[in-house]
């Protein structure tokens, strides 16, 4: 089991020593973080003053109805992910079609797209400065990639408690790291200590070590993978008797009243109870691996970087 050499200014471990450490006041930070999150999100999208959702002006020329032929992204990335597992991804098909139920113009996420972000290293580049730092990740010697790919698999983490995490641009499926539900091993096991959270602080140094800057955006205690974005208005306008349209205050609350719904099935069903928890609602992060990626992926796309 390789060591990682952990730096002073890791944005990560930061919450790690607020937290003693201690695996339920990990977990507990990631549950506040989401249900504030949702809170402040559902009281503004239900505000008699929302404009509507807030469109992701290239995923339209990208794909749906406005779909422009020819349209690159401009935007390429350099990302650390994990892939969910089979039962995650079906959980997530259910989610979806229950939400394309209410609002038929979402754009999904495609099931062989889906990730989880355990560290963005560079994003919004272009080739040429993505490609130099692939070249500097590749050409690493004492932490190389494959070592990076290969870590969840002698450091194992679970997530747990699966819910519809939101605001007015996308939705997600989040998750909470484990603090021992459900363990089937000893109470005094590292297995109980060890959390996504360390996780995500190892692959940072990690990814330092080769050399390779860091610069990503998200630090915040969230766990999630996109399910979906709003690329359209289409259902949620009405028009007016002089044919101008307006926000359909109603068809916004019915889709965040599913949304509740669909959370509310998730605890009773999917999280952790009477020592089991139902397929799907726990994720063993990276259990094959993690997924180094290049280029245009802020959809689930992009390349892979070769394992060195």
């Amino acid at each position: 089991m390789m060591s990682v050499l952990l730096s002073d200014d890791n944005p990560f471990q930061t919450l790690i020593a607020e937290a003693n450490n201690n695996s339920a006041t990990l977990q507990s930070r990631y549950e506040n973080h989401r249900v504030a999150r949702n809170s402040q999100q559902s009281a503004k999208i239900l505000a008699d003053s929302f404009p509507g959702w807030s469109l992701d002006e290239i995923l339209k020329r990208l794909d749906g109805p406005g779909k422009e032929d020819g349209f690159v992204d401009p935007r390429n990335c350099l990302v650390i992910w994990a892939r969910p597992s089979p039962q995650v991804r079906d959980l997530i098909c259910f989610i979806q079609n229950e939400l394309k139920s209410i609002s038929p113009s979402l754009w999904l996420m495609p099931p062989e797209n889906l990730h989880i972000t355990v560290l963005e290293v560079a994003h919004s580049l272009t080739e040429e400065q993505i490609e130099g730092l692939v070249q500097t990740l590749l050409s690493s010697k004492d932490v190389t990639s494959a070592d990076i790919a290969a870590y969840p698999c002698s450091h194992s983490t679970r997530l747990i408690k699966p819910m519809v995490s939101f605001d007015s641009t996308a939705l997600a499926l989040s998750f909470v790291p484990a603090a021992g539900e459900c363990l089937e091993v000893e109470s005094n096991s590292d297995n109980e200590h060890y959390t996504y959270h360390h996780l995500r602080r190892d692959v940072f140094d990690m990814v330092r070590q080769t050399k390779v800057p860091v610069a990503s955006r998200y630090i915040v205690p969230s766990a999630h993978l996109t399910i979906a974005r709003f690329i359209s208005q289409d259902g949620f306008v009405v028009k007016g008797s002089d044919g101008t349209e307006t926000v359909d205050h109603l068809r916004v609350k019915l889709l965040v009243d599913k949304i509740g719904e669909i959370n509310q099935k998730l605890e009773n069903e999917y999280w952790p109870k009477e020592g089991a928890t139902r397929e799907g609602g726990e994720w063993i992060v990276g259990q094959e691996g993690l997924v180094i990626r290049r280029g245009r992926l802020w959809y689930g796309g992009g390349e892979y970087v070769p394992l060195g």
